[in-house]
């Protein structure tokens, strides 16, 4: 599947849609076992039925068109490079929210992307590292954009860019963004 408007190098450049799957970190790290598989290769569904949040928690993602991805990138750097790259992809993902669609979103450290004290996304930061460095990064975001069912336990801190906003996001569109500028930002960490 192709993602138009990509001015990447190779982060997206391999992207691989499922209507539904178990998990897209999981299958991002499935892929890596492949020595094969592209740098920068990027899965992304509609559906997720076993989804990972963070501290292995679940990430539902059980109605389409909300924003699911996870991506992988070879790297070969000391692991110091990568600090603050969770932060620094929440600002991405903010920036794209104001850019695109003029919504101010905030971001809850280390990891979640908020709208008034709700919980609208996460990030998923893995890696491989061999002693001192970083030889893989996994990445896996998820986005409520159109959820509209939340569970008891999670209704009242919980929300949806359709809830709040009432606004329709092209989820291709906000992914090609990210890898467009995601890609920016870890070049420049990988220079020596």
């Amino acid at each position: 599947m192709l993602l138009k408007n990509l001015k990447t190098n190779f982060l997206g450049k391999n992207a691989i849609y499922y209507k539904q799957i178990y998990s897209t970190q999981n299958q991002i790290w499935k892929l890596l076992e492949n020595k094969n598989t592209p740098n920068g290769t990027l899965i992304m569904a509609d559906i997720q039925t076993n989804g990972i949040g963070t501290h292995n928690r679940v990430w539902y993602t059980d109605e389409e068109n909300n924003i699911a991805f996870s991506f992988f990138i070879k790297m070969n750097c000391n692991i110091k490079r990568i600090q603050g790259i969770t932060i620094k992809i929440a600002q991405i993902i903010l920036d794209i929210f104001k850019s695109l669609y003029h919504i101010e979103l905030q971001i809850k450290e280390p990891n979640d992307i908020v709208y008034n004290g709700k919980k609208l996304g996460g990030i998923l930061t893995q890696t491989k590292v061999i002693g001192e460095n970083v030889r893989y990064l996994v990445i896996g975001i998820g986005i409520n954009t159109e959820k509209e069912k939340f569970s008891n336990d999670i209704k009242n801190i919980a929300t949806s860019i359709k809830k709040e906003f009432g606004i329709y996001i092209d989820t291709k569109e906000f992914i090609t963004e990210f890898c467009n500028e995601f890609e920016k930002e870890i070049l420049k960490r990988m220079e020596n």
